[in-house]
């Protein structure tokens, strides 16, 4: 559901959490970029940072120079300057990550977990067969078919949750239960509809089916992390590149002997009311699909 009206809530005492309604859908993060890009824009000294979420968005700022009554009425005017969602057009760094499927990495990962904690399937084979898919390699394909957008960071530094931005190749599935205690650095996973790269060597409990470049240093090893450890921001989009292991594991060396160069288009914008006209375009094969994953979900046991 989409609010009528932004909900404004205290976080503390110096945040404040702007709710747009209470679903995961792009178009209330596109409203949460672009209210974070037109505050950036204003200037508002008093608002120290801005995180955008699914369908949300959280401002960081000093109660000493405003109050939460005042900040809320500052945040509506700037809503009401974005105007209809159509108009918004929200700048978009384009990157593509060469990725290994079905990666002996991740695969070590799952082992691991059926060993010591209780037997599973394959999460590839497990996620293809939730959603209809022939096997794990129409699996890769569809994952790859089209651009990921960056709709928020957290949970682990530079953890960037994305979501596909044609819904033709929307896969939904379980998150693991109970949860995986190791998780290579790099591994991709999908949990419920959202897609994940972890940055870091950690547990975690999406199901794991490749592998790809870092996206965060701490020691800053290569140019593209030489302004910030955490490579990707809300707003990026990814397009995965298959390829193999031999080739991965050169790369991942270049990129910390710092001799790789991340390709990213660094110019590139969304425009809202394009891509609900491409939505429009494509709702039939959409709905297809979507049928197809109900029905194989009505045979398959969820763990």
């Amino acid at each position: 559901m989409i609010y009528e009206k932004p909900r404004y809530l205290p976080g503390g005492d110096r945040y404040m959490l702007i709710e747009f309604g209470n679903e995961m859908n792009l178009e209330l993060n596109f409203m949460a970029q672009g209210l974070a890009g037109a505050i950036e824009k204003s200037q508002t000294k008093a608002v120290i940072e801005t995180a955008p979420c699914f369908a949300s968005m959280l401002v960081h700022y000093d109660p000493d120079a405003i109050s939460f009554k005042d900040l809320a009425k500052e945040m509506t005017s700037l809503i009401g300057s974005l105007g209809p969602s159509d108009d918004i057009e929200l700048d978009s760094r384009l990157f593509y990550f060469p990725t290994c499927y079905l990666d002996p990495w991740t695969k070590a990962a799952v082992d691991d977990y059926c060993a010591k904690i209780t037997k599973k399937k394959w999460d590839p084979e497990f996620v293809a067969e939730l959603n209809g898919l022939k096997d794990v390699h129409q699996f890769v394909r569809v994952h790859s078919g089209t651009e990921y957008w960056v709709a928020s960071l957290g949970f682990w530094p530079g953890l960037p949750f994305m979501f596909p931005l044609d819904p033709r190749y929307a896969i939904v599935t379980p998150k693991y239960n109970p949860t995986r205690p190791w998780t290579p650095e790099g591994a991709v996973g999908i949990g419920g509809p959202c897609v994940a790269i972890y940055p870091v060597a950690s547990p975690g409990g999406y199901q794991l089916f490749g592998r790809t470049i870092p996206i965060f240093d701490l020691q800053q090893r290569n140019p593209a992390f030489k302004a910030n450890p955490i490579l990707l921001k809300p707003a990026d989009r990814i397009q995965w590149v298959r390829v193999t292991d031999d080739e991965l594991e050169a790369i991942r060396a270049r990129v910390y002997d710092g001799t790789y160069r991340y390709k990213v288009v660094e110019y590139e914008a969304l425009n809202v009311k394009a891509y609900r006209r491409f939505l429009d375009s494509v709702k039939d094969a959409v709905a297809a699909f979507q049928r197809r994953q109900a029905e194989a979900v009505k045979h398959i046991p969820i763990p």
